[in-house]
């Protein structure tokens, strides 16, 4: 990857030979990128045990009728109580809300758990526990060893496929099929 290259707004696609199974079959939407680091939210593995109901309890948040049962995604081995919503830019917080791209915003702040308790807050919305970090070249260096493909975002695979269905629709993005993947990295 080029300095010039920002991946921010970008999907990653985890190829079958990840070394390490937290990332396998994941896709990832980066988040922020610059040469001290990147961040992103893995956005199709939903947590089995955690819904949005259960988040607005354990965090005392009352509930409308309104509001939506939402699942709880797992955004990434780091941090894991900390949490990030990846939404549309139709909402933005009172207090901080970061925009990715002009089509994905994320906010990581208790005012949107608040709002979309209510029935309130972005119509899409992705509820991510914890986050995926890299160090300075640390990326660069996973994309280059064949543990990435990247490909652009759009808001229908971000949002409306399927969660076990985003990696192949990711790769399907780039014309690829994942019988043609390797687990093994070459250099022509």
């Amino acid at each position: 990857m080029s300095s010039e290259t920002d991946l921010t707004g970008k999907l990653l696609i985890a190829m079958p030979g990840m070394g390490d199974p937290r990332f396998a079959h994941s896709v990832v939407l980066m988040c922020a990128y610059s040469p001290e680091g990147a961040m992103g939210l893995i956005i199709n593995k939903v947590t089995d045990e955690l819904r949005l109901d259960n988040l607005l309890e354990q965090l005392s948040i009352p509930k409308s009728p309104m509001a939506r049962d939402l699942p709880v995604h797992f955004g990434g081995p780091v941090e894991h109580g900390r949490g990030f919503v990846l939404h549309d830019p139709s909402y933005e917080s009172a207090i901080s809300t970061l925009e990715v791209t002009p089509e994905f915003s994320m906010t990581a702040t208790m005012d949107i758990l608040e709002d979309m308790a209510q029935g309130l807050g972005p119509s899409d919305v992705i509820l991510a526990l914890g986050y995926a970090g890299w160090g300075p070249g640390q990326l660069e260096g996973e994309i280059a060893g064949n543990g990435w493909l990247v490909c652009d975002a759009t808001r229908e695979l971000v949002f409306a496929a399927k969660d076990g269905e985003k990696w192949e629709a990711a790769l399907a993005s780039l014309g690829i099929s994942p019988l043609m993947l390797s687990a093994e990295g070459g250099r022509a």
